[in-house]
C-alpha cells in the first residue's frame, strides 16, 4: 500500500469523481484509477461502487476513509516536522474554539502569537465542542479549545483544563436591569423571554437544565442563533441570555448580571490527539497560550474567570472539576 493510493482514494471519496478526483490529484485519469484498482486488489475488497456513473463508498471504504485521512494527516505532520528540525522558520497552527472562545479570549491570544511568530501560519475553525472533538480526531485540527466534560469515549484525547468561568445572565444596557440586586436567581427567569442558542452549544443544553431543575420550562422568545446573533438579539431588548462572561468584553450595549448559587460554571480546556506528536508550530502556540493566561491580572481576568494553569505545562490543581454545572 503506498501514500499516494491513499491519497487518490480520498480525493474520490470527497468528490465522488474520478474525473475531478484525478484533476485535484494533478495526475492522468487511467492513472489514478490504476492505483484504486491496484489499492483494492490489495486490501481484497472493492471501495467504490460505480452503478452508473454513481460514485458511492462501499463498506469497505466506509472503514477505510477516516483510516486514511488520519495517515495523510499524519504523514504531513512528519513533512512539518523534518522541515523545522532542517531549520525551516515557518509552520501551521490548525486551532478549533467554540464561539464564544472565539468572539472572547482568542483574538488577544493570536494577535499575541502572531507577533511572536510572524512566520506561522494560523488556520482556525469555529465550532461546537462536539464538532471540534469529531475534527480533530480525523486529523483535521492540531488542538482545540473545548468546553468539558469531554462529548467523547475515545481514549487517544488528551484535555488540560485552563479556564473556569462563571456564566451570567446578559441583558440590553438601554433596558432596566433584569432586577435590583448585584446577582439573579435562576428562578427569576421563570416566564421571562429568553434568547437561545442554537442546538450543539453546550451553554443552552447548561441553561435548561438549570431552568427544569428550579422546576420550570424557559420561555424562548428566539432560538437558533450563533453567537454573535444572540448577543445582537438581548442588545435590541428581545429578552435576557445566559451566556459566558467573557463574550460580554468589549460590549457596552450589553450588562451582565452574576446568577446567585448555585452558580452555572464551565471548564475550558485544550484538547490534541494522544496518538500524535504535536508539531513545533502547535506546541509553541500551547506554550504561548499558557505563558498568555498565567500573564493576565486579576484585572484582565474580572471576577468570573479563573486560570486553572499553576506553571506552564502542568496539569491544574487535583480539585479542578471539568464539568459544566
Amino acid at each position: 500500500m503506498q501514500f499516494q493510493q491513499l491519497a487518490y482514494f480520498v480525493a474520490v471519496a470527497r468528490t465522488r469523481h474520478f474525473t475531478r478526483a484525478a484533476e485535484l490529484s494533478r495526475v492522468a485519469q487511467p492513472s489514478l484509477s490504476k492505483q484504486i484498482r491496484s489499492l483494492e486488489r490489495e486490501l481484497g475488497a472493492p471501495l467504490f461502487s460505480r452503478a452508473r456513473g454513481n460514485i458511492t463508498l462501499t463498506p469497505a471504504g466506509e472503514a477505510l476513509l477516516p483510516l486514511a485521512q488520519r495517515i495523510l494527516t499524519d504523514l504531513e505532520t512528519a513533512k512539518r516536522e523534518v522541515a523545522e528540525l532542517a531549520g525551516v522558520r515557518r509552520g501551521r497552527v490548525r486551532l478549533g474554539a467554540t464561539p464564544s472562545l472565539c468572539a472572547g479570549l482568542l483574538a488577544d491570544v493570536l494577535a499575541d502569537f502572531h507577533q511572536r511568530f510572524p512566520g506561522i501560519e494560523l488556520h482556525v475553525e469555529e465550532s461546537g465542542s462536539r464538532d471540534l472533538i469529531r475534527n480533530l480526531g480525523r486529523g483535521e485540527l492540531d488542538l482545540a479549545l473545548i468546553i468539558l466534560p469531554l462529548h467523547s469515549s475515545d481514549p487517544d484525547f488528551s484535555t488540560t483544563p485552563i479556564l473556569r468561568e462563571n456564566l451570567v445572565v446578559a441583558s440590553s444596557a438601554t433596558r432596566p436591569s433584569p432586577n435590583r440586586r448585584a446577582s439573579i436567581r435562576i428562578t427569576e427567569l421563570q416566564g421571562r423571554p429568553l434568547v437561545m442558542f442554537r442546538r450543539g452549544y453546550d451553554v443552552r443544553e447548561a441553561t435548561i437544565r438549570a431552568c427544569r431543575a428550579a422546576g420550570f420550562e424557559p420561555q424562548l422568545a428566539v432560538e437558533g442563533g450563533e453567537m454573535d446573533a444572540v448577543l445582537r438579539f438581548v442588545e435590541a431588548g428581545l429578552g435576557l441570555a445566559v451566556v459566558p462572561s467573557m463574550v460580554l468584553r468589549n460590549r457596552p450595549g450589553l450588562r451582565g448580571t452574576p446568577l446567585s448559587r448555585p452558580r452555572l460554571l464551565r471548564t475550558v480546556a485544550l484538547a490534541r490527539r494522544k496518538d500524535v506528536e504535536p508539531s513545533h508550530a502547535a506546541d509553541a502556540f500551547r506554550r504561548h497560550l499558557n505563558d498568555y493566561l498565567l500573564a493576565m491580572s486579576p484585572e484582565d481576568l474580572g471576577p468570573d474567570l479563573e486560570v486553572l494553569l499553576t506553571s506552564v505545562g502542568t496539569p491544574p490543581r487535583p480539585d479542578d472539576r471539568p464539568t459544566l454545572s
